[in-house]
């Protein structure tokens, strides 16, 4: 399929508006894209024409539904390469993924005196869970460090797996610096020692071609409002086999077998993890952001998104001043920065005046930034709607911006 970003932009209702007198830039993706007319579409279809609850209704509109809601788990297995529909478990987001496999594997993996594995530029949402663990069951998390690119200490990684390591947990593409991690390499030394590998894929799915096959991990997390689809829905995918030997994370309705008031006992996977009525919606607009996705192709959103941040690269090196944050050899479409005298936030004030929207702040990965002996950044973060014009805008912004500030 023929596209570009421009021609894409049509399909973002949100991008059709001015901010402050210009045309809307949008370069915040790495927070949350922007939702394309055909997501918004199916939501609005579902609540207008077959809302209803799922598995348990006999009326044609619950039947519906049901169709719908299950149609969006096989349509995400797709999209990621899972080997069967049931490993797909719908979640609010990422750090729910998270959360629920620390409450059960993670709970199951441990004794006091292991060890969990991260590394230093982890999104706090893989940092704090671990954290709860391990103070729970007299666990220790240990943090992968990195160098002054952003790129892992791959001789100090395979130093830390141990006999204590039961939990390995990494990011696929960092949020704060772009980097992308040899995830198949890191996963298949963890798996050799034994360990559980969770994966951090939420900046990784709306950029790149994800296979589980190939990945190698136990389990997979991502969310959908990064990758064009509703907030409040995401995916926790993990292997059938470790699925079916956890137990529940929360209880309610759906995710039972039999219930007396002596104890109960517990359905099959997926409805194991999906207590109470489910985002029915959010999964519904979640698959067909994927589709939207994967009608254009992971492979040619990657290589725009490649060709827009080599753009924005040596674009903004005119700056004065300006210290790209995270220079690592391979990395996704994700620009952070610092420019001497300039404080980001103020920076990102300017810019939103002149319709630019970027992010500051430390992105939710403090180590990284406390790493690099920063307390914040600027960062422009690509999406498949963005073009050379959006980053000649920033570009132009930013240099109007400096010279206010200094």
């Amino acid at each position: 399929m023929t596209w570009d970003g421009a021609s894409l932009r049509t399909q973002f209702p949100t991008l059709e508006q001015e901010i402050n007198g210009r045309r809307l830039v949008y370069l915040d993706n790495g927070a949350t894209t922007q939702k394309p007319r055909s997501v918004l579409e199916a939501v609005e279809r579902y609540y207008e024409e077959d809302n209803a609850n799922v598995h348990r209704g006999v009326h044609t509109l619950s039947q519906r539904a049901t169709v719908a809601y299950e149609d969006a788990r096989a349509q995400l297995a797709r999209f990621i390469g899972a080997t069967r529909p049931e490993e797909i478990i719908f979640v609010r987001g990422g750090t729910e993924a998270i959360n629920l496999v620390a409450q059960t594997a993670g709970v199951q993996a441990l004794s006091p005196g292991d060890e969990i594995l991260i590394t230093v530029m982890e999104h706090h949402s893989n940092i704090v869970p671990w954290q709860l663990l391990a103070e729970r069951v007299g666990a220790r998390v240990r943090a992968v460090p990195m160098d002054e690119r952003g790129v892992l200490d791959q001789s100090a990684y395979a130093e830390m797996l141990s006999d204590r390591t039961k939990i390995v947990s990494l990011i696929e593409v960092s949020n704060a610096l772009g980097t992308c991690n040899p995830i198949s390499s890191m996963a298949k030394q963890a798996k050799e020692i034994g360990a559980l590998v969770v994966v951090d894929g939420c900046q990784a799915v709306p950029h790149q071609p994800v296979d589980m096959a190939v990945l190698g991990c136990d389990f997979y997390v991502f969310s959908g409002h990064k990758m064009y689809a509703p907030t409040g829905i995401g995916v926790l995918w993990g292997r059938y086999e470790l699925l079916a030997e956890m137990p529940p994370w929360q209880g309610g309705g759906d995710m039972i077998e039999t219930v007396t008031i002596e104890g109960s006992t517990w359905s099959a996977p997926p409805a194991r993890f999906e207590a109470g009525t489910p985002h029915i919606s959010g999964a519904i607009g979640l698959a067909r952001a994927a589709e939207f996705i994967m009608g254009l192709g992971l492979e040619s959103i990657e290589k725009m998104e490649d060709d827009l941040l080599r753009y924005a690269t040596e674009q903004m090196a005119a700056v004065d001043g300006l210290r790209i944050i995270g220079t690592a050899p391979d990395k996704a479409g994700i620009l952070s920065f610092v420019i001497d005298g300039v404080h980001a936030q103020d920076l990102g004030t300017l810019l939103d005046q002149q319709g630019v929207a970027i992010r500051t702040g430390h992105h939710c990965a403090q180590p990284a930034m406390n790493a690099f002996g920063l307390t914040a950044t600027a960062r422009a973060s690509f999406g498949l709607y963005n073009t050379d014009e959006d980053i000649d805008r920033l570009v132009e912004a930013t240099h109007r911006a400096v010279n206010m500030l200094r």
